[in-house]
């Protein structure tokens, strides 16, 4: 990669450092100096402690848990930047908080999805960098360009080379059956769905199955894991069909509430996520399984910077 004259820098917020880390080391280039604190009532301070003049700057922050606190951290890191005369910004959001407020699905809702965006557009940012998002016509809600990653490329690696069989992939609901079949593709399987009904946020019920999984060894597809209640009420409706082993994956570990008590307690065998989240170690119980998104970044970013075609990345498979 072109880096002379140090005209790229990696730089981080607060919310996965440990992330930002791994792929300025895939880069080959250090991780910028800046420091992001808070005032005594809580304001966020940034301090760029390194001349960021004409670079291309990429700063890395998932707007995760605590959402507010790391979406203003984000804003005022793209501000700083661009008043410090950064030749391009580049916000890469592995996860996007508030994408699940994505339209009014009810009278007098919010569309914070397309607040969120306009407020980075206005923060400064020249483009953005993330992963999975809700739903993918989010990307609509940028009038700056915007390079949507899919993590189900690196879970497809995973679960190819276990070779898993009579492997059935199933969609938790009729929003994701597009992914589920993406993936099953990719592995030769058949799909099944389960038919569940929403009650409330973060409450769901499983009305049937579609679909075959006696005896079957599945693996159940989501973009996010929140509070588990879809996830494990789901894996237990699959059991009472007669399904064996039942694994679970996800790019984006929310895992907010009672979610590490409800997996522990699970019938699933393993959940395997991706760490556009940072897992702490409260979060770390034996079954779930980190996979790192780190080459998947900075091979992107590397494309961003060299001004190359990222379009080979947004295939939803990868290369056999």
């Amino acid at each position: 990669m072109n880096t002379s004259g140090n005209k790229i820098k990696i730089f981080s917020g607060n919310s996965n450092k440990e992330l930002a880390q791994k792929i300025a080391s895939q880069l080959g280039v250090e991780l910028g100096d800046a420091v992001v604190t808070r005032f005594s009532d809580g304001e966020i301070s940034v301090n760029i402690n390194e001349s960021v003049r004409g670079v291309d700057a990429f700063i890395i922050q998932s707007t995760c848990s605590p959402v507010n606190r790391h979406l203003m951290e984000m804003l005022i890191m793209i501000d700083a930047f661009k008043r410090a005369s950064a030749g391009r910004i580049t916000a890469v959001i592995p996860y996007y908080g508030y994408a699940r407020q994505d339209r009014k699905a009810k009278a007098r809702d919010p569309i914070t999805a397309k607040l969120v965006a306009n407020l980075l557009t206005a923060a400064g940012a020249d483009r953005i960098l993330t992963m999975d998002l809700h739903a993918n016509q989010i990307q609509g809600y940028f009038d700056i360009p915007v390079d949507h990653l899919l993590g189900g490329r690196i879970l497809m690696e995973h679960f190819e080379k276990l070779k898993i069989e009579d492997l059935v992939i199933v969609s938790p609901d009729h929003g994701s059956v597009a992914r589920a079949r993406i993936f099953a593709q990719y592995l030769d399987s058949p799909i099944a769905i389960v038919d569940k009904r929403r009650p409330k946020d973060n409450v769901s019920e499983v009305m049937n199955i579609i679909g075959d999984v006696r005896d079957k060894n599945l693996i159940i597809l989501d973009d996010m894991i929140d509070t588990a209640g879809t996830l494990c009420n789901a894996a237990e409706a699959l059991k009472k069909f007669g399904a064996k082993n039942i694994y679970a994956c996800c790019t984006h570990p929310v895992l907010s509430g009672p979610a590490i008590e409800r997996l522990q307690n699970s019938d699933l065998t393993e959940i395997i996520v991706l760490d556009t989240i940072p897992l702490p170690e409260e979060k770390r119980i034996d079954k779930i399984k980190v996979l790192s998104t780190a080459p998947l970044f900075a091979s992107a970013i590397e494309k961003i910077f060299d001004c190359e075609s990222v379009s080979v990345l947004f295939s939803p498979e990868p290369q056999k």
